[in-house]
């Protein structure tokens, strides 16, 4: 549970420090009545100095919620204040009412962040959203061609001013974090989201994760393989699904993708290389599996491979109520999905409404040494 904690945490400075900054200004915290010099909140001091110090002061309670993200639906200021929420998001694009215009994203968005930031330690949550294509969910947004359409320009550097346009507007409606690119490489005419993949060919899925630097900014020699987000115009990205959704046999959604090592790390991971090369920020699991192992539960691809082969430094998210899917019918065996995906490498929990039954489990197992605190 250490390492999930350094990529939420780092993850939040990188995209939220002037959150920070702004929320108490100077280097103070109080914390059980005295007050103590708080390098966390010093945007001059180096991140990992600033993550040992923030992870040193939380609490077992604080961390388990810093992993759990919410939809803003029924979600008020307080509920994030009073359970330490690390994330929320839009599931669908849910808008603070229908044909909300940019400032009511805003000040929905600082809403919420105002919560955050009254908590104990002030740490500001990540606000997600789906921008695949433009800022879908928003009115008068850009919006662009499905990703279908954008493969056959063969075009990386207009995907990438597509994405810097996105990024632009996203940013504009208060919201640091975007869950794209989506990198599927298409094998069945018959998947009913082969529109959403940039093709049935890797090579070309691979060229348009070029929308990754026109996303998060184009990162920095000594920030190779590292997460990336170059300022406020920016977004944290997202690809998305790791791994092989786009293979399952028949087509057949969210099923199972029945593939020998070679298509494997052939035709579904390369596109995932590209990513990581560009420092795309998040992966998100997919509901699918892998010959029979639910990728939110396969330990073996989420950790033993992109974490610890190749070095992913991001974080890894849940898709909507993705763990709960681990089981069938889903949600039928709540604490073995949460242990599952934990032990797997699933670093935040796209939750999105049984807050309290995550926290509470989470926090049984890991008291229970089920679950590692490392």
């Amino acid at each position: 549970m250490g390492r999930t904690l350094v990529s939420l945490v780092g993850l939040v400075f990188i995209c939220c420090h002037e959150s920070i900054i702004e929320a108490k200004k100077g280097a103070t915290v109080e914390v059980k009545g005295a007050k103590h010099n708080a390098k966390y909140r010093d945007p001059k001091q180096p991140i990992e100095v600033r993550i040992k110090e923030l992870l040193g002061k939380m609490t077992l309670e604080e961390k388990v919620c810093q992993m759990a993200q919410l939809e803003r639906q029924n979600l008020t200021a307080e509920i994030v204040k009073n359970y330490f929420i690390g994330s929320i998001l839009s599931g669908g694009g849910s808008p603070p009412r229908k044909n909300a215009n940019v400032k009511e994203w805003v000040d929905m968005v600082n809403n919420f962040q105002q919560g955050a930031l009254a908590t104990r330690l002030g740490i500001p949550m990540i606000y997600g959203i789906d921008a695949v294509h433009g800022h879908n969910n928003v009115v008068n947004a850009t919006i662009f061609p499905h990703n279908v359409g954008l493969g056959v320009t063969r075009d990386p550097l207009l995907i990438k001013k597509i994405g810097a346009a996105t990024a632009l507007e996203v940013r504009a409606t208060g919201i640091p974090y975007a869950f794209a690119p989506y990198i599927a490489v298409c094998r069945d005419p018959r998947w009913g989201r082969c529109y959403e993949s940039y093709s049935e060919d890797h090579v070309i899925v691979q060229e348009m994760t070029q929308i990754i630097e026109g996303l998060q900014g184009e990162v920095k020699n000594d920030m190779k393989g590292m997460p990336y987000v170059n300022g406020k115009t920016k977004v944290a990205g997202c690809a998305k699904h790791y791994v092989g959704d786009g293979g399952t046999v028949k087509g057949i959604n969210e099923n199972n993708t029945v593939v020998d090592q070679e298509g494997v790390f052939g035709i579904h991971m390369p596109a995932y290389l590209n990513s990581l090369e560009k420092g795309v920020a998040t992966a998100m699991a997919s509901y699918s599996s892998i010959n029979g192992v639910k990728m939110h539960a396969n330990r073996d691809l989420l950790t033993s491979f992109l974490k610890e082969k190749l070095g992913f430094k991001g974080f890894i998210i849940s898709d909507w109520e993705g763990i709960d899917r681990i089981t069938y019918p889903p949600h039928s065996n709540y604490t073995d999905s949460v242990q599952a995906s934990i032990l797997a490498g699933v670093d935040m929990v796209m939750v999105p409404y049984n807050y309290t039954e995550f926290i509470n489990v989470l926090l049984d197992l890991v008291k229970n040494n089920v679950i590692p605190m490392s």
